[in-house]
């Protein structure tokens, strides 16, 4: 059962908790943060409460009270932290406010939920969805609550027979999957899409980039399909292979191979990187 913390108090996860006037559950409203967290302590929290601040500023939101934040995740481990793999998760919405896009300043939610962990396998069935994401759009960059496009691509995925679904820009260049970031490898080159394609600069995907050879860069759709290699990375499933692209097989080649024994090793000599 998970356990979960809503605004100082631990709360049971089937007890109604917030307003059925909160703007994080009528307009989606929020930001959050999700973390994988290993023997009780959660992986690279330092870098998650920064892209929390970051997001919830995105949005006009006032800047989270990371201290708040803390206490909710210190209490939800210490009520239920295992030696086995958890996932956490921060959430801040806008609190309570009109029936409408308009809020009401000054009192927003935080929540704050642990529960068990996914063991990714090694490899990843992905398909390329029908639709574009907006690299234009007001929420480039940002992680909101505002998730509706990635459940519609990702029901699409799992429909087609696919874990995951990659998403182009509207201008043709790969962007990212409904979860995770993507790099391939083309022309021995270790690449990533670059922040201006619209993706989310996950914590993964920037510690990939600070611990190995691998490099933004715009690439056109056409180059996922030309890669050697390709592998996704989030921040539960870590570096992960694609070993179906659009119903077509693909190996695990060496270089995923070596950044994702690279990942592991540098992650667990330092829990916050």
């Amino acid at each position: 059962m998970p356990v979960v913390w809503v605004d100082g108090s631990l709360r049971s996860a089937d007890e109604p908790a917030i307003a059925p006037l909160d703007h994080g559950l009528t307009v989606g409203d929020g930001v959050f943060e999700t973390l994988k967290v290993v023997a009780g302590t959660p992986f690279a929290l330092s870098r998650h409460l920064r892209r929390l601040t970051r997001s919830a500023l995105g949005l006009g939101l006032e800047p989270p009270d990371l201290d708040r934040v803390r206490a909710g995740v210190d209490a939800v481990l210490a009520a239920g932290a295992t030696d086995g793999l958890q996932r956490l998760r921060v959430t801040l919405t806008a609190g309570p406010g009109p029936l409408g896009s308009d809020r009401t300043p000054g009192r927003a939610t935080v929540v704050v939920a642990l529960a068990a962990g996914t063991t990714w396998p090694a490899g990843a069935s992905v398909a390329v969805a029908p639709w574009p994401r907006n690299e234009r759009g007001p929420l480039v960059g940002l992680k909101t609550t505002s998730y509706a496009d990635n459940v519609v691509a990702l029901a699409w995925a799992l429909a087609h027979g696919a874990d995951e679904a990659l998403l182009a820009n509207t201008v043709g260049e790969l962007c990212e999957g409904t979860g995770s970031n993507v790099f391939v490898v083309l022309d021995r080159q270790v690449l990533t899409p670059r922040l201006a394609s619209g993706c989310l600069a996950g914590v993964t995907r920037d510690l990939v980039l600070e611990w190995t050879e691998a490099t933004e860069a715009e690439i056109d759709l056409v180059g996922l399909y030309e890669a050697s290699e390709v592998f996704l990375t989030s921040s539960t499933r870590d570096v992960q292979a694609v070993t179906s692209l659009d119903g077509l097989p693909r190996e695990i080649g060496p270089t995923t191979r070596r950044i994702r024994a690279e990942f592991a090793r540098r992650s667990a000599a330092d829990l916050d990187p």
